[in-house]
């Protein structure tokens, strides 16, 4: 770890003392009061937070959010084995990307931001099955943060395949309140090759490619709609 990311995780360790955010400071069934705002309106990011997010500049388009907080792989690994009890990390992902292809070990729980049509539709452009906005998916990351005693004022992380996904979902719990809610931008597999011999092959940045820790073999317990 750097000189300033040590200067900046040293605050958030006295920051500790006091707790975070948990679930009980509120009266259930509030909505979170709103974060305090920047020039632009965005939330405004925690100073010891501050290390760990990304500059927007560098955040393609579609990866972009309205909090405009933004993690790398690395920056992700290492905001969670900080304070693990201070952040909720959840896979947006289909279940079947994490039964087929895996899942970052150190995640709390998966909760698809995107599921299968009941009954079952063709997606003709995609070539395969039409997916559609998770209803649940608001409930059910506040129920994963409210089996570790956090409240939507606490700090989440989504991660998706690449980023795209991940933010959409994040733009979906900051305008239900949601306070600190950062995207993977490399997300698990990371982004295509653009050229060579292995053009169109997902080895550009991403978690599993950064070496971090990840896992085939799935927890009954972190998985969505096994309650």
């Amino acid at each position: 770890m750097s000189f300033v990311r040590r200067i900046f995780a040293a605050a958030l360790a006295v920051a500790s003392l006091f707790g975070p955010a948990r679930a009980a400071d509120a009266p259930a069934g509030c909505v979170p009061e709103a974060a305090p705002a920047q020039a632009d309106g965005r939330p405004r990011v925690p100073d010891a937070l501050a290390p760990y997010t990304r500059p927007e500049a560098g955040v393609p388009p579609n990866k972009r959010t309205l909090a405009g907080l933004y993690l790398t792989s690395r920056d992700a690994y290492d905001m969670v084995r900080e304070d693990p009890a201070a952040v909720t990390f959840i896979d947006v992902r289909t279940r079947g990307e994490l039964q087929f292809i895996g899942m970052p070990a150190l995640v709390d729980a998966h909760v698809p931001y995107l599921v299968e049509r009941e009954p079952p539709a063709w997606d003709a452009a995609a070539s395969t099955f039409a997916l559609a906005r998770n209803p649940d998916f608001v409930a059910g990351v506040a129920r994963v943060a409210a089996r570790k005693g956090l409240s939507p004022s606490a700090t989440v992380i989504l991660i998706c395949q690449a980023g795209v996904r991940a933010a959409r979902a994040a733009d979906e719990l900051t305008r239900a309140g949601w306070r600190a809610v950062y995207v993977v931008t490399d997300g698990f597999e990371g982004d295509p090759l653009p050229d060579g011999p292995r053009r169109g092959e997902r080895l550009r940045d991403g978690w599993r490619n950064a070496g971090l820790p990840w896992t085939t073999r799935l927890e009954r317990s972190k998985m969505y709609g096994l309650d």
